[in-house]
């Protein structure tokens, strides 16, 4: 049974060992000292070590019954104990204490005494923290180690519940409790509970900046504490990888980039850095506000459109209707009709005036040599309207048949149009019509009613 005991605690303190040797260089060291009370009572456990006292059978029936608890009035236990990673640390605890009291008197509460027997211990234990990082930090732990009582010894399974509570990152007060089951018949089973002071320290800092790998976001680079380890290269407060510039000191507001001509643009955004000037305009100046950088304006002091390279549309014929948009730019005209002269009553009438003078030989569609002047005057004035579109009609008296006058006013209605568009007309803004005789303005029952109805109209086309 003791080689069992003995096999036991080394195969626990191997495995714990490998566990720590294994882990990573920034695991943290832990280190608690403090008091430890040892109490047989309760155990469950009958046999006694010191044979006139005696066990509970409800083994958490007066766990806290301090009148069982042996102290020892100093500093009795510490524990040395490496962080493994996921919440685990493996533990190496050693403790002395006195024992004068062992159990119960039987059949009473009393205390049984013993002989100030001398207590020593040796445990090893894994740990597991629920809560890691927090203030309040409980653990659960499984182990084992060896117990001596006035030099008799035997090996023990632990099982082990505590809790840490963290002052700050390094101090705090730990409080834990172990169930040490014993594997030989002369040491009971009993608890052992500790109180102490906890210090955390050690890890590893390889960029020599002052701050542990472990908590430092950039390990490999030397960095300030109040941007977790990281660097702030320029020294303008904002740690490089949240520095647009990390080379030059800026602002906040800018992302850490200088801004030379103050215009709340950063100069590597500013296309004039050295003065002030608009964001909307990357940074650069507009004297006149009209949307043009000055330094591509013809016209900086005066407000133009960025198509006429800042300057303002011209208004050659000064109606209203810039020339860009001035259909008629050098004739004067009304806004509505897009800057061009618009076709009145009055001169519609005239045009027919004129129309109605035109002379045909007699019975055919070709024109008298003599109506050239009338001609020439239609055409100046269709010109002065240059925007506007005139269908030329026309129209016969009844005399013959109907198709042949509706044959004659076609012919001689496009012949007039042809003698127009030949002489500086826009073809496209003339059309030609005949209605025959289905459009009389006489009677054709008189000599000058049929002369009259004998006509051709240019009208406006509207």
């Amino acid at each position: 049974m003791k080689n069992l005991s003995r096999l036991l605690l080394a195969f626990v303190l191997v495995l714990g060992y490998n566990y720590a040797d294994a882990q990573d260089k920034n695991n943290p060291w832990q280190i608690t000292i403090g008091v430890n009370a040892v109490d047989a009572f309760p155990s469950g456990d009958g046999a006694l070590f010191t044979g006139n006292g005696e066990a509970s059978y409800s083994i958490f029936g007066k766990l806290v019954d301090t009148d069982n608890y042996n102290i020892l009035p100093s500093l009795s236990t510490i524990s040395v104990s490496k962080y493994v990673g996921d919440g685990f640390s493996f533990g190496v605890a050693g403790s002395l204490n006195k024992i004068e009291k062992w159990g119960e008197v039987p059949g009473t509460s009393d205390s049984a005494s013993a002989d100030d027997l001398s207590y020593y211990g040796v445990d090893g234990t894994i740990k597991y923290n629920f809560l890691e990082g927090t203030t309040i930090d409980p653990y659960l732990g499984v182990g084992g180690g060896y117990t001596w009582i006035d030099e008799i010894g035997a090996g023990t399974l632990n099982g082990t519940a505590g809790l840490n509570i963290w002052f700050n990152d390094n101090i705090g007060f730990t409080l834990q409790t172990s169930y040490k089951h014993a594997f030989e018949d002369y040491l009971d089973t009993h608890f052992q509970h500790t109180a102490g002071l906890s210090i955390k320290f050690g890890g590893t800092d390889t960029d020599g900046d002052g701050i542990y790998d472990k908590d430092d976001a950039c390990p490999e680079v030397a960095g300030l504490a109040a941007f977790n380890g990281c660097p702030d290269t320029d020294g303008d407060g904002i740690e490089d990888s949240k520095d647009d510039c990390p080379n030059e000191a800026g602002s906040a507001e800018l992302n850490g980039c200088p801004d030379s001509d103050g215009d709340g643009i950063a100069d590597k955004d500013d296309k004039c850095p050295s003065v002030a000037g608009l964001k909307a305009l990357a940074g650069c100046p507009d004297a006149d506000g009209d949307g043009v950088t000055d330094a591509d304006d013809k016209c900086p002091n005066t407000a133009g459109p960025a198509a006429n390279k800042g300057c303002p549309w011209p208004d050659t014929d000064g109606d209203g209707v810039l020339d860009k948009d001035d259909k008629c730019p050098e004739v004067k005209g009304t806004v509505a009709n897009a800057g061009c002269p618009e076709v009145t009553a009055e001169v519609q009438k005239t045009l027919n005036e004129y129309a109605k003078t035109i002379l045909f030989d007699t019975g055919k569609s070709s024109i008298k040599s003599e109506s050239e002047q009338v001609l020439a005057d239609i055409i100046k004035i269709i010109n002065e309207y240059p925007t506007a579109k005139f269908t030329v009609e026309g129209h016969t008296d009844s005399v013959g048949s109907e198709k042949l006058n509706q044959n004659l006013s076609e012919s001689r209605a496009a012949s007039v149009k042809d003698y127009l568009t030949s002489h500086g007309v826009d073809q496209f803004r003339l059309s030609s019509k005949g209605y025959g005789e289905s459009k009389p303005i006489a009677s054709n029952k008189t000599r000058s009613g049929r002369a009259q109805n004998r006509r051709v109209e240019i009208n406006l086309v509207k």
